[in-house]
C-alpha cells in the first residue's frame, strides 16, 4: 500500500499579512514536494469540509458559531493570536475534514499511513475556545471520528510541536481511550505556559495524559530519549488502535517562534521511531496532520523527511544540518517523569 495526502488549496483564503502563520507555510510544501519527485508514489486523497456535526462532537456549538461569525467580517480576531478572514469557515472545517480523510483512509486499509497537509492548525483549540493560530482542533475532531464513527477503541495522540497541545489535551482530559502524549518547550514565558508535568489527566482519564515539558535548547538527542524512554513505553501499555502524530516543526533551531533545538534529521528520527511503534503496535496505522513550523525552509524539509520515512524510503542528508547549540541534560526529567507517571511508574 502507498502513503496517503491530502490537500486543500482553501486554505489558502486564510491568511494575513504579517502573521506568522499565513498561506504561505502551506504553500512552501507543496512547493517542496512537487520538487522532491515524491508525488508519483503517493496517493492522492480527496479533501473534504468537516460538517458541523464532526466539529460538534469536539467543540461547543457557541465556539462553533464564534468562528463562522467572526468568519464574516474581513479583518477580525478572535483573540491576540488567532485571527480571521472571510475565507476562514471554510479553512478551518477543510482542516478539520482533511485530517479525517487521511484517518479514515488508515483505517479503512486504503493507504498504509498518510500525511494531512492543511492549514490553519489546530492543537490550541479547546472545546470552548480557538486560540494559539488555531480555530478547530483539527487532531481532536479525526480522533473522535476514529472512536465514534470508524470503531477505533483506543487512539493515541503523539504531539511533537514546539508548543504545548493544551488543546487537544482539553479535550480528552478525562477520556481513558485516547492517550496524549506532548513534547514540548516549557517555561512561564513560553505559549501557552501549559504542559506540566503533574498533567496526567482526571477521573477515568487519568494517566492517559503525558507531558514532557523541555528546558531550552533541547534538540535531537533530548526529543528521542523522551520518545524511546517515554511515550513508547506508554504507547505500549495503552495499546492504541492507531497513532495520530500532531506533526508541528517549529522545534527546529532555525524556527523564530520556539526554544528547541531539533535538527530535519531529528525530526525524521521522530517519524521513524513513531512508524515503527505503529508497525508493532496497530499495524502501522499511522496519520500525521500538520501544525507548526514558521521557518519555510525548514518547515518545508521537515515535511519532505517526514514523508520519505513514511514511504520506506532513505532520508538523505539534513538539508540545514544540526544545530549550532550544546544541549541540556534532561536525565533528571526523563526519570522523574518514567517514576511518577501513571502509565511508567511500576515498568
Amino acid at each position: 500500500m502507498s502513503t496517503g495526502i491530502v490537500i486543500s488549496q482553501l486554505h489558502a483564503a486564510h491568511d494575513a499579512a504579517g502573521h506568522p502563520e499565513h498561506a504561505a507555510r502551506l504553500s512552501a510544501v507543496i512547493a517542496a514536494l512537487d520538487a522532491s519527485g515524491l508525488r508519483p508514489a503517493l496517493r492522492e486523497l480527496a479533501p473534504l469540509l468537516a460538517t458541523e456535526e464532526q466539529l460538534l462532537a469536539v467543540h461547543s456549538a457557541t465556539m462553533v458559531t464564534r468562528v463562522r461569525q467572526a468568519s464574516m467580517v474581513p479583518g477580525t480576531r478572535i483573540d491576540g493570536d488567532t485571527y480571521t478572514t472571510v475565507g476562514s469557515w471554510d479553512a478551518a472545517r477543510m482542516a478539520a475534514g482533511c485530517a479525517i480523510q487521511a484517518t479514515a483512509a488508515v483505517w479503512r486499509g486504503d493507504v498504509a499511513n498518510a500525511f494531512a497537509l492543511m492549514r490553519p492548525p489546530g492543537h490550541h483549540a479547546t472545546p470552548t475556545q480557538s486560540m494559539g493560530f488555531c480555530l478547530f482542533n483539527s487532531i481532536a475532531v479525526a480522533a473522535q471520528h476514529a472512536r465514534r464513527e470508524l470503531g477505533a477503541a483506543r487512539v493515541a495522540i503523539v504531539d511533537i510541536d514546539v508548543h504545548h497541545g493544551n488543546g487537544s489535551q482539553d479535550c480528552f482530559y478525562s477520556d481513558p481511550y485516547v492517550l496524549f502524549c506532548s513534547l514540548h518547550g516549557y517555561g512561564s514565558r513560553f505559549y501557552p505556559g501549559t504542559g506540566g508535568t503533574g498533567e496526567i489527566g482526571s477521573g477515568a482519564g487519568r494517566g492517559t495524559t503525558l507531558n514532557a515539558p523541555l528546558p531550552a535548547g533541547t534538540g535531537d538527542t533530548g526529543a528521542l530519549r523522551v520518545l524511546d524512554a517515554l511515550f513508547a513505553p506508554a504507547l505500549r501499555r495503552f495499546a492504541p488502535n492507531i497513532i495520530l502524530v500532531s506533526a508541528g516543526f517549529d522545534g527546529h533551531w532555525a524556527d523564530p517562534l520556539g526554544p528547541l533545538t531539533l535538527s530535519v534529521a531529528g525530526y525524521a528520527a521522530l517519524i521513524t521511531r513513531l512508524h515503527a511503534l505503529a508497525t508493532e503496535l496497530c499495524g502501522g496505522k499511522l496519520v500525521l496532520c500538520l501544525e507548526g513550523g514558521y521557518n519555510l525552509d525548514a518547515l518545508a524539509a521537515c515535511v519532505i523527511a517526514a514523508l520519505r520515512v513514511l514511504l520506506g524510503q532513505d532520508v538523505g542528508e539534513d538539508p540545514l544540518g544540526s544545530a549550532p547549540y550544546r544541549e541540556p541534560d534532561i536525565t533528571e526529567l526523563v526519570a522523574r517523569i518514567a517514576r511518577t507517571h501513571p502509565l511508567l511508574e511500576d515498568l
